[in-house]
């Protein structure tokens, strides 16, 4: 997710909300996250996301690459003010105008990015932030909303703030009783009535997943969307005449109950994330991926809202590319929830707008066609074996190997060559990145095995368009620092 979000304990009712603006029904919005060591060029990812319906887009920080990239592009635009960022926003308009000036009007001016949203923060009320950023969200928005109109752009810009949904609850485990977590209530309605005078919106994030992933008992089937004339999970909830089958329908009313105790049911709704990882867990697969993904975008492409808010709001896809950078703190599960692989590939069959297939990126450049495994007579219980892989595992993404995952099944010999192959792809396969000791060696001979696949990354040094070199240059620097690391390590026999 954007950031470590919190887990939703009341499953029933308090996980998942979601409001829609109208919109055309062909619409999609997506996240696009670019913490990878080697990502998708941005024209590249723009032409992806144009060809597969998408026309809204959201950015969890200004970066400068993906946001040149979107210049008139058609693309509407969400960016985000990231947490660490609130305070010295708050602490004075003079900071909030010149992160305005640097990262919305002059990519407006300059390129021609559509910018509709600032988000302002991610998540910040979660409870495991333990208040960290109660104090600095509420002035931070106020700052930002002055600085925007002070730019000239408070009609064109508005803010948001992602929240999760564990800032409203359900005391009976009706959608209909909710109402905001009595720690911030105060603060809910005075941040959401700003939102709501100065024409913002509410992003809420929504994952049903998390609920199933932490809770054995969580019935698997109310964690996705029922299929037409299918029987009704053992575990909807009636409430009055209405009856919720899905946490969805079931979690985003209960937030629309909410605002409406308040006086506050005017202000619009988006979904800010919402989505199911394919790997890094046990419950993180595709084929659940598949049934969750497809369920959700049969809602969108319907216009077909909730019982409360019977127009389906604009919800943004969590996530559009997987990131093999990303912090793994919520659980592996966090670098896979694309409904992309890293290169733009898709994962599995979906039907998105107006019932078209999902189609790939046209034009990615690979690394050459090479493998760092295993030497033929080297034994996995060589003693070197473990630092190895730690090492390579410390640099690259190894999630694949977590238990239940994909490549969890692969025997100890391949095991070792699958890490020492993601370091040597983070490395850009330089010759030194694939020398553990010794233990290692280059093949051409691919040793991918059943659901495991054995990556090349992209050769980001290749693609050579505005704001690609930059994205080359560091991605070379990194793995030079990783190579010299593995020198030094290997020098010292580890």
């Amino acid at each position: 997710m954007g950031s470590c979000a919190a887990l939703a304990v009341l499953w029933v009712a308090v996980a998942y909300p979601v409001v829609f603006r109208a919109r055309p029904v062909e619409a999609l919005a997506a996240n696009w996250g670019t913490r990878a060591l080697h990502p998708l060029p941005g024209d590249i990812t723009v032409r992806l996301l144009r060809d597969n319906g998408f026309d809204k887009v959201k950015l969890f920080e200004a970066d400068p690459p993906a946001l040149r990239a979107l210049g008139h592009s058609g693309m509407q635009v969400m960016i985000g003010l990231p947490n660490d960022l609130l305070a010295p926003i708050a602490a004075t308009v003079g900071a909030a105008e010149q992160w305005v000036l640097q990262n919305v009007s002059t990519y407006i001016s300059k390129y021609g990015v559509d910018i509709r949203y600032v988000a302002v923060g991610n998540e910040p009320f979660l409870k495991s932030y333990k208040g960290m950023f109660e104090a600095a969200t509420l002035p931070a928005v106020q700052n930002v909303q002055a600085a925007l109109v002070k730019a000239g752009l408070g009609k064109q810009v508005h803010v948001t703030v992602p929240l999760n949904a564990d800032v409203y609850e359900a005391p009976d485990g009706r959608p209909s009783s909710g109402d905001f977590r009595p720690d911030i209530t105060g603060l809910m309605v005075s941040l959401i009535r700003f939102l709501l005078d100065n024409n913002g919106v509410l992003a809420i994030n929504i994952y049903p997943f998390l609920s199933l992933d932490a809770d054995p008992n969580f019935p698997a089937d109310y964690a996705f969307f029922p299929a037409p004339g299918a029987r009704p999970s053992q575990a909807s909830v009636q409430d009055g005449n209405v009856l919720y089958t899905n946490v969805f329908d079931a979690n985003y009313d209960t937030l629309i109950a909410a605002l409406e105790k308040h006086g506050l049911g005017a202000i619009p709704v988006v979904v800010g994330e919402i989505g199911w990882p394919t790997d890094g867990d046990k419950n993180a697969n595709i084929a659940d991926a598949q049934k969750f993904n497809q369920g959700l975008f049969d809602r969108i492409t319907a216009g077909k809202g909730t019982p409360r808010r019977p127009q389906m709001p604009d919800v943004y896809v969590f996530a559009l590319l997987d990131e093999d950078n990303k912090s793994v703190d919520p659980g592996n599960f966090e670098r896979h929830w694309g409904i992309f692989n890293y290169d733009g590939s898709p994962k599995y069959p979906l039907r998105l707008a107006n019932g078209r297939p999902i189609v790939p990126a046209k034009g990615v450049r690979y690394l050459s066609k090479q493998w760092c495994v295993l030497r033929p007579d080297a034994s996995p219980a060589d003693p070197a074996i473990g630092g190895a892989v730690s090492y390579a595992c410390q640099y690259s993404d190894c999630t694949s190997l977590s238990p239940g995952s994909s490549c969890s099944s692969l025997d100890e010999r391949r095991n070792v060559s699958y890490a020492f192959n993601q370091f040597f792809q983070a490395a850009n396969q330089q010759k030194a990145a694939c020398n553990f000791n010794n233990l290692s060696i280059i093949t051409t001979t691919d040793p991918s095995q059943g659901t495991c696949r054995f990556e090349i990354m992209i050769d980001t040094g290749r693609h050579e368009l505005a704001g690609k070199s930059a994205a080359g240059r560091a991605s070379a620097a990194w793995s030079t620092v990783l190579v010299l690391g593995l020198v030094v390590l290997t020098m010292a026999g580890w």
